[in-house]
């Protein structure tokens, strides 16, 4: 007798439901019991500790919580597996460890599935965009988790599935206004900034579809009423994008091409598909040219781009030509801005690949070659301890120079760039290399490194504390963005915004909405090195430069920051023995970005443990900063002023 195929679907884009391979609602019993199913849904498939379940489900938990919770469970796999043999185990809600995980299939789970089907419309042709979205907004079924609002483990997701929701719809009406039915946007945007009337994309979406419908009157008027919103309430001036559409209504610009881009793209990929023969080597090189165009075109342009980039060098190699092979991993030349990758793995193996190349190039093969590869060796080495990186792109930049070659230059600086975090305090070497960026970039038509160049002056100028210039960087970035369609460049801008706000001295809790809104533009991005982890990093500097315990927990997603959180985070749970084997358990922080924020949080641990050796290392470490704002070189987050967090250092040292 044998189990059967798990086929349950799960519900929480409304009330928490299941049903079965039949599509009847399966009976999950009381609240309590869809409360743990609906904790275990937000947990993503990690495991989520008995204790956990108990403090959530209760304000004030009971003496017989943990046997309360197992009874919860054993309840609800047998909802949910009825032909489950006796002592066989359980494969949807599984025991792990100190508790439970559901081992949900990604499509099993409305919310996990809405996710994915937004993502895939990004990316698809309009037509079919349309329908995944009309497809993937008809599963709501009301508000997220509608059954615990007020639970605080549920905020979070539902918040990041609201902005998700809200995302879609803006989606579905550029996509809409791109297939010419204008008309049809004005409805549901009109509900959208009712609601939400600080979505600034939103207002723009429907100022342009009411002009296209032949109301440009009240286009204005929606322009007008956004404008007066955002500048009483929020104290700020309306963004460049709904700036540009006022100023191009007023202008009556052209209505837009009716998908001519699109049709010439088609014939000119079917020509090449019947002129450059299938195994022809050529084909490679165009290959990497539109993986270069992918990656800077949005999220699933950018992911697409890394899923290939080494499929294609791996290709390259296979023939046996390392000029062939050169050309392939140096025509891969896309700024990158992160100091931690998206694929840590992938990168390793393109530096490998790289060195490989440079070992089999002739004598007399060209400098520029080689120095694409030392500069594509020294970005991808970024975040790493190894010493060839800042060789590479030392040796790469002299090249660079000697060719006179500009966006070779422009490349190599941004592998010299990433070499520039080996200790603290160095804002200024990189502001000067931003500054370079810049000017090289604006004389040489190179947009996409200007604006990486904008970016770099951005984060150091946040460090050095001149917010004033930082913002005339982030709005160069914005321009520049908006004329050359350069999507993400977005992301970086709506955080450096949230960091501006906190670092003014903005209330908390305004801050904390600020970083929340950010991480839902940046969720699904297509940049994990960038992403995970970051949200929950942002609120905890916010949290510990205030001097108050942090609300998150171990359970939170910290990504690559846990070890530097968890001792304060085990503090606020008042377990100063974890934390403190927590502290001596953590690492040096890794030479980036975020290198004097992690040294704070680190020092901050240790003042609240008394670990001298500790703070005297925080001391040395954050000394060469001391003029700076502590994180806010990232551009992303700050945990305030270093020569703050010194004082509390030197005081706790005595």
């Amino acid at each position: 007798m044998g189990g059967g195929p798990v086929e349950v679907r799960f519900g929480v884009l409304g009330p928490v439901l299941a049903w079965d391979d039949a599509g009847v609602p399966i009976d999950l019993r009381g609240p309590a019991h869809r409360a743990v199913l609906a904790r275990l849904v937000v947990a993503r498939g990690h495991v989520v500790p008995v204790g956990r379940l108990v403090d959530d489900l209760w304000d004030e938990p009971p003496a017989g919580g943990v046997g309360a919770v197992r009874t919860f469970v054993a309840a609800l796999r047998r909802a949910l597996e009825p032909r489950r043999p006796p002592r066989q185990p359980a494969r949807l809600l599984v025991t792990e460890g100190p508790g439970y995980a559901l081992r949900a299939p990604a499509d099993a789970v409305d919310a996990w599935w809405f996710e994915a089907r937004v993502g895939r419309a990004a990316q698809a042709a309009p037509q079919r965009a349309l329908e995944v979205l009309d497809e993937a907004l008809g599963r709501w079924r009301g508000p997220a988790y509608a059954d615990f609002a007020d639970a605080p483990w549920a905020r979070a997701e539902r918040h990041r599935l609201d902005q998700l929701r809200l995302q879609a719809v803006e989606l579905r009406a550029g996509t809409l206004l791109t297939l010419g039915r204008a008309a049809e946007v004005v409805p549901d945007l009109d509900a959208q900034v009712a609601e939400h009337p600080w979505r600034e994309e939103s207002w723009r979406l429907l100022a342009l579809a009411l002009y296209r419908a032949g109301r440009q009157g009240d286009a204005l008027a929606v322009l007008r009423r956004a404008r007066e919103l955002l500048r009483d309430q929020l104290g700020v001036d309306p963004g460049p994008r709904l700036r540009q559409a006022e100023t191009d209504i007023l202008r009556q610009a052209d209505q837009p091409a009716d998908g001519a881009a699109e049709r010439i793209w088609a014939k000119a990929a079917a020509t090449y598909d019947r002129a450059v023969a299938a195994g022809a080597r050529g084909r490679l090189e165009s290959t990497v040219g539109l993986l270069r165009s992918l990656a800077v075109a949005g999220a699933g342009g950018l992911t697409a781009a890394r899923e290939q980039r080494y499929p294609a060098i791996a290709a390259a190699e296979r023939l046996g030509d390392p000029e062939l092979t050169a050309r392939v991993i140096g025509g891969y030349d896309v700024p990158a801005i992160w100091t931690r990758s998206d694929d840590p793995a992938q990168a390793a193996r393109i530096v490998d690949a790289a060195e490989r190349a440079l070992a089999g190039l002739d004598p007399g093969s060209p400098d520029g070659a080689r120095a694409r590869l030392l500069a594509t060796i020294a970005v991808e080495s970024r975040g790493t301890r190894a010493d060839r990186g800042p060789q590479a792109a030392r040796e790469a930049e002299r090249m660079a120079r000697a060719l006179g070659d500009p966006a070779l230059l422009a490349f190599t600086l941004n592998g010299v760039w990433m070499q520039t975090f080996h200790r603290a305090g160095l804002a200024p070497e990189r502001d000067a290399i931003g500054a370079e960026l810049v000017a090289l970039s604006s004389r040489h038509g190179l947009t996409t490194y200007e604006i990486l160049g904008h970016l770099v002056r951005l984060q150091a100028r946040g460090a050095l504390g001149d917010l004033t210039g930082a913002d005339e960087h982030a709005a160069a970035v914005d321009r520049l963005a908006e004329r050359d369609e350069r999507p993400l460049a977005g992301v970086f801008t709506r955080w450096y915004r949230a960091m501006r706000l906190a670092a003014t001295g903005a209330a908390v809790p305004r801050a904390r909405d600020a970083y929340r809104e950010a991480a839902a533009h940046l969720d699904g991005a297509g940049m994990p090195g960038v992403e995970r982890g970051l949200l929950p990093l942002a609120l905890l500097c916010l949290d510990t430069w205030h001097g108050q315990p942090t609300a998150l927990d171990e359970d939170t997603d910290w990504g690559p920051y846990a070890p530097w959180a968890r001792p304060l985070v085990l503090l606020a749970r008042d377990r100063p023995a974890d934390a403190a084997r927590a502290l001596r358990r953590t690492p040096q922080p890794p030479r980036d970005l975020l290198f004097e924020a992690l040294w704070v949080l680190t020092g901050e641990a240790a003042i609240r443990l008394d670990d001298r050796a500790r703070m005297r290392r925080a001391r040395d470490e954050l000394t060469p900063a001391v003029g700076e704002l502590a994180g806010a070189g990232s551009g992303m987050l700050t945990v305030g002023p270093v020569a703050h967090h010194l004082d509390r250092l030197t005081a706790a040292l005595g």
